[in-house]
């Protein structure tokens, strides 16, 4: 009995023992809780280094706790002043109503600058960027705008998405914050319960935000389809309408290629073939302006307007274009110009003489040949000349090869002394001249019987012809005669040194130059005497 009961009490002791020790270990000391809040207080210090003051959210929220704490200051202001304007009355309570009611304009100023952030945390944040209506796809160059759009809105979508990510990522961090405040509560709550109770508030604030964004991604990026489908169903319909364009333009084009080749292997005559493909090419460029324009212009009076205003505008501020396109119709319906045709044009004082190589829809480019008019007054020839088509209107143009002509009067003047045997000098001039035009007369002829079926000519003689007139220093012979209009030159040099060898070979013939005589009396003779009753 007694060992059973010795056993007992030595069961109850160890159990007792075993308890208090339990007891220590479950109760930390001071030391312990100091270390254990120390290491929580470094854990939030590493958190908030981590989020950083430039994270836009964070900054946002601070914005806006700013804005609460003005508002907050300035009620207490305005309920102040109210006590002040009844009840002060001594210098020192005027004094500090006045001070009052200037922080109050302050601190409103500073309201006013902070009021989305105020009435809203994250207003602007969370808004997701305005879709803008989308344009209506009505030609081509509307495609690169609505491609443009569509990557515009889709940019949009990707930096809204990246924003609810960092709100995400910045809500776990927070999440952290507040369980470490909770552990650092439950030591000391009084010291850290209004902390924790403004980490819950922030978290449930950040947590809205990431609600509100979830929601509102959602809508937006189906509003963003649908804008995308519109962009994308009008970008197809004007690919559609391109390629339908372009088929048609290669069809146009196929066709007129044909007739350039058919014209080129039935039409020998060059002049006829230039003109013909000019034709053509023009044809062919104004179906195809007409095809595009008419596909992009579906109301009839709307182009009717257009071309109203736009036929007023051309006139007035482009006349010199207008006239020259007239001028191209007047030249090439009217034929009074063709290509290969020498002429002759009087501008800005010059003159110039050249072959035409080109008429286009503004301007004549001829190319300068040697002819009189450059050995005589330009002393310069191969130049490319451009000749605006209004002045056919304005200017002198002269065609030497006109129609069937190809032919042109040239002449020599020759100037013989009064004696000689001017009978006789004419005679030969004459006879130089038909024997080297001889060949050219004949094509004359035959050229003014085509050309009576277009116009009514009068005198038609095409021999030689020689004049003679009385000058100062003699008897200027000049002989005309035809020649070709392409080599004048030519034709005038064989003549002329001609000429000179047939009058050098008569004793009765001289040609007569510019001469002085100086006749000197080498005798010398006495003043004659002055009468005496003379007065000089």
């Amino acid at each position: 009995m007694k060992k059973s009961l010795l056993f007992f009490l030595l069961l109850f002791f160890q159990t007792l023992l075993l308890a208090v020790e339990d007891a220590n270990l479950s109760i930390p000391n001071d030391l312990q809780v100091q270390e254990q809040i120390k290491e929580y207080e470094d854990q939030l210090l590493d958190i908030s280094s981590a989020i950083s003051d430039e994270n836009v959210w964070i900054k946002s929220y601070a914005t806006y706790l700013a804005a609460l704490r003005v508002k907050d200051e300035l009620d207490k202001i305005k309920e102040r002043i109210q006590w002040l304007t009844k009840h002060g009355r001594s210098a020192r309570e005027i004094d500090e109503l006045n001070g009052l009611i200037a922080k109050e304009s302050i601190l409103t100023t500073q309201i006013g600058q902070l009021k989305d952030e105020h009435y809203t945390p994250f207003s602007e944040l969370i808004t997701p960027p305005k879709i803008e209506e989308s344009p209506e796809i009505t030609n081509p160059f509307d495609i690169f705008t609505g491609m443009s759009l569509i990557k515009t809105l889709n940019n949009n979508l990707e930096d809204y998405k990246k924003k609810k990510k960092n709100l995400a990522e910045l809500i776990s961090v927070l999440k952290k914050e507040l369980d470490i405040h909770k552990k650092l509560a439950e030591f000391d709550n009084e010291k850290y319960a209004e902390e924790l109770k403004e980490q819950q508030l922030q978290v449930a604030r950040f947590e809205r935000a990431l609600d509100t964004m979830s929601a509102t991604l959602e809508v937006y990026q189906k509003r963003l389809d649908i804008a995308a489908v519109n962009i994308n169903k009008g970008i197809e319909t004007q690919v559609y309408r391109l390629i339908k364009i372009g088929i048609a333009i290669l069809v146009v084009f196929f066709i007129f290629l044909t007739l350039k080749l058919i014209v080129k292997k039935y039409i020998t005559d060059n002049e006829r073939f230039y003109m013909a493909n000019k034709i053509i090419t023009f044809t062919n460029f104004t179906i195809i302006i007409l095809i595009i324009f008419f596909n992009y212009i579906e109301n009839a009076s709307y182009l009717v307007t257009i071309l109203g205003f736009a036929s007023a505008g051309i006139a007035i501020a482009m006349k010199d274009w207008f006239m020259s396109i007239l001028g191209w119709l007047v030249i090439v319906i009217g034929g009074s110009i063709h290509v290969g045709d020498r002429i002759r044009v009087d501008m800005d004082g010059m003159q110039y003489v050249g072959d035409v190589l080109d008429i286009s829809l503004l301007r004549i480019t001829i190319l300068e040949d040697v002819t009189l008019t450059s050995v005589v007054h330009n002393r310069r020839a191969g130049r490319i000349i451009f000749i605006p088509n209004n002045y056919v209107f304005t200017k002198m143009i002269a065609n030497y090869t006109h129609n069937s002509l190809k032919t042109v009067w040239d002449g020599i003047k020759i100037t013989i002394t009064f004696d000689s045997n001017h009978k006789k000098a004419m005679y030969l001039v004459k006879e130089i001249t038909k024997k080297y035009s001889k060949g050219y007369t004949d094509i004359t002829r035959k050229q003014l019987n085509r050309l009576r079926q277009h116009y009514s000519l009068k005198n038609t003689n095409v021999e030689p012809r020689i004049y003679s007139f009385i000058e100062d220093n003699g008897l200027n012979i000049e002989a005309w005669y035809l020649t070709n209009a392409y080599a004048t030159l030519t034709l005038r040099s064989v003549i002329s040194t001609e000429i000179i060898d047939a009058f050098n070979d008569e004793d009765d013939i001289t040609i007569a130059y510019p001469t002085q005589k100086l006749h000197v009396d080498m005798k010398s003779s006495k003043p004659s005497a002055m009468p005496e009753n003379e007065l000089v």
